[in-house]
């Protein structure tokens, strides 16, 4: 009997052969349909010839490999006949016939930048994927991979790309119990316990993932640092990861805990000037490279919520980084030095201060040093105007740090497609050398020249089956690589590659499923923190609404130090009327900023407190766009579901049921966000809600009483 159920419930798993729990990600390598279009990719990549055998050639035969045996027909190469040749090797491999037919394209790449070309050489049709280095034609290889996926052609191929950022690096705030602060997939995918000797094969998956997109390099540990991991012990787990990750093109960097010196080291001091630390952190440098010779370098957070650094010892920014650099000059690394700062102590603007301690120190950091700057000024918030360190350290190497994960944005329940968010403020325009002096130009070094340039992602990663918690995430990792490699790319274009790579080549699927994912970045801001509202979400675990939350220790914890709601209106006055943060943009961008009427809408309660019966540019007063705002969010996420719901034809249903519950929890969760919001700031506005709004169901009290004790991520 039990014999028989098992066999009907395998055949009905075998029937459908439509099951994917998404660990693929976008290296999904599904079988082409369409049979001309696969008949002619046999045809050009039948005969496969590679030059080199280093462990990342290898990589590349076995990448091509798997995507011919998933894509194509698994005897291809004996069915087809062909005269066409795919060649696989760096330039220096390659024969002068066939460097012959490239030109001068060389002389334009970076070591890291690739070529894919197609001619004719002796009669036969040839495909070459090539670069200065091995690894610069291992991305050539998953670029060409990718358009396959997407069904592109491989005719007059003539592709020549370099990635314009050349530090490209996840943060992992993973700890060494494999907890995760901020992570919402699990729990860390290192197995500290079992490494050096147990090597999950996960972790070439990770690899491969991450290569496919151009990143190349990965902060294993938590900013929040822990001084063990600079241990011989963990030290050798580290070394087993970097030889896996190496022939990928990608190195592993630490979080350096600034008072590891006393707390692994024996010392009585962490002080930065102080000759017996600046002795053992050097001496703690070659003993890493000793173990990893290409290991990246140091991230630190110093002197921000709580974490030591030089100002202990009344130093400064540039004394700690500048000791650190010293220590990792003679290996080539790098110190990546976070500028997110705020102090308790600092009863101004918390959004001022990040600004005020580093950009008087412009242009004193050593050369191997990078100032690791988020993207807004105040943490990650669902919409922040652009951090005005970007339009104001033209002499220091500025890198941007965007979060993947999303610990203000519903966390890995809600679907928001996050390289919307990250072209916004790419495209945002610091005027610092005039109209065009955007933040991409700022971070790609191209507006003053920049030695060091760099991209950095608070990684969504964690031991989940999908990588991410929600499969629809894996398009914020996956575009953050490509924005990495290239900040000009269009979220369109990203959304487009994401689609087809990962679910299907169909435009009755890909069409309203992009335009789903382009539209709920603003959902999200709608009905979470419409028209410039900030860090209104809940204490601690930053999950839900909790704009009333004003007993916190620390004022700038408590959401009320943001919205400032009372009789007479709401928002935080950055004008020269209020803390003057406005001040640190460039006068073009400060005076916009500072003009209640020009400044942009949805920024408008960020710069200015706006009185509740003020008229927006529709005729409508603020409080009854704030209350449309929050039900356009809400009915957002409806026609989301609706959308998903009608691409199910498409989609395996292993992931439409995932991300079916998953958007139906989003669609809960953007009505709370609404009731629990206009409830409370309806308590100042004395006004009623529009017509338009949906009334709520619970009382401010119910929601106030809410409590999540144990919401991941905390």
């Amino acid at each position: 009997m039990y014999k028989g159920k098992i066999l009907i419930i395998l055949c009905l798993i075998c029937s459908k052969g439509f099951a994917n729990d998404g660990y693929k990600l976008w290296l999904q390598y599904d079988y082409i349909k369409n049979e001309t279009l696969r008949l002619d990719y046999q045809a050009d990549v039948k005969n496969l010839v590679h030059f080199g055998d280093t462990e990342t050639i290898k990589v590349a035969l076995k990448e091509l490999e798997l995507g011919f045996a998933g894509m194509l027909d698994s005897n291809y190469k004996s069915q087809s006949k062909s005269n066409s040749v795919l060649i696989l090797g760096n330039r220096a491999n390659l024969s002068k016939d066939i460097t012959g037919q490239l030109g001068n394209t060389f002389t334009k790449l970076t070591d890291e930048g690739f070529i894919i070309k197609s001619f004719t050489l002796k009669g036969k049709s040839q495909i070459v994927i090539t670069g200065k280095s091995d690894v610069a034609v291992l991305y050539g290889v998953y670029h060409f991979l990718r358009l396959m996926q997407m069904n592109s052609s491989l005719k007059n191929l003539n592709i020549a790309e370099s990635p314009k950022i050349d530090f490209r690096l996840l943060n992992h705030w993973d700890n060494l119990d494999r907890t995760v602060e901020r992570g919402y997939a699990g729990f860390s995918i290192w197995d500290w316990h079992r490494l050096p000797d147990y090597k999950d094969p996960r972790y070439i998956d990770y690899a491969r993932a991450n290569a496919s997109i151009g990143i190349n390099g990965t902060v294993l540990t938590n900013v929040n640092a822990n001084a063990l991991i600079l241990t011989p012990q963990y030290l050798d787990k580290v070394e087993a990861l970097a030889t896996i990750f190496r022939p990928y093109g990608i190195k592993v960097y630490l979080t350096a805990r600034f008072s590891a010196p006393i707390e692994i080291g024996g010392l009585e001091t962490a002080d930065p000037l102080d000759a017996a630390v600046i002795k053992w952190w050097k001496e703690k440098a070659d003993e890493i490279y000793a173990k990893i010779p290409d290991f990246g370098g140091f991230l630190v957070k110093a002197n921000s919520e709580g974490q030591p650094g030089p100002q202990n010892y009344g130093r400064n920014h540039v004394d700690g980084a500048n000791m650190l650099a010293e220590a990792l000059k003679p290996h080539n690394g790098i110190v990546m030095w976070r500028a997110f700062v705020y102090s308790e102590h600092d009863v101004s603007d918390r959004a001022k201060q990040a600004y005020s301690e580093f950009v008087p120190y412009d242009g004193q950091f050593k050369d191997n040093v990078i100032v690791q700057v988020k993207n807004g000024a105040i943490d990650f918030q669902p919409r922040e105007p652009f951090h005005p360190m970007f339009g104001a350290m033209p002499k220091t190497p500025l890198m941007m740090e965007f979060q993947i994960t999303q610990e203000y944005l519903g966390q890995s329940t809600h679907s928001i497609f996050l390289p919307k968010q990250y072209e916004e403020v790419l495209e945002s325009d610091t005027y610092r050398k005039g109209k065009g002096s955007t933040v991409a130009k700022v971070i790609d070094g191209s507006l003053d020249n920049k030695k060091l340039t760099g991209m950095a992602g608070v990684s969504n990663i964690g031991n989940d089956i999908n990588w991410t918690g929600n499969p629809m995430l894996q398009a914020n990792w996956y575009g953050f690589g490509r924005l990495a490699w290239n900040p000009y790319l269009s979220a369109d274009d990203i959304a487009d590659e994401w689609l087809h790579c990962t679910f299907s080549n169909d435009e009755k699927f890909i069409q309203p499923v992009k335009d789903m994912m382009l539209k709920s970045t603003e959902a999200v801001v709608n009905y979470m923190t419409p028209l410039g509202l900030h860090h209104i979400m809940a204490t601690g675990h930053h999950y839900g609404p909790g704009p009333w939350v004003s007993d916190l220790s620390r004022p700038e914890w408590n959401p009320v130090y943001y919205h400032k709601a009372d009789s007479l209106g709401i928002g935080f006055d950055r004008t020269p009327t209020g803390s003057n943060a406005t001040a640190q943009y460039a006068p073009e961008v400060a005076t916009t900023f500072n003009n209640l009427d020009n400044c942009p809408e949805e920024l408008l309660l960020w710069f200015h407190h706006v009185s509740w019966a003020y008229k927006l540019k529709n005729g409508n007063t603020l409080w009854n766009n704030l209350a449309l705002k929050y039900q356009e969010g809400v009915d957002e996420v409806a026609t989301m579901v609706n959308t998903w719901n009608n691409v199910k034809p498409y989609v395996d249903e292993e992931r439409f049921n995932d991300v079916n519950m998953l958007l139906n929890i989003q669609y809960k969760e953007a009505k709370w966000w609404r009731d629990a919001c206009l409830l409370y700031f309806q308590q100042y506005s004395k006004q009623p809600l529009p017509e338009n709004v949906e009334k709520p169901t619970e009382t401010l009290e119910h929601f106030e009483a809410l409590n999540f004790p144990f919401a991941p991520g905390n």
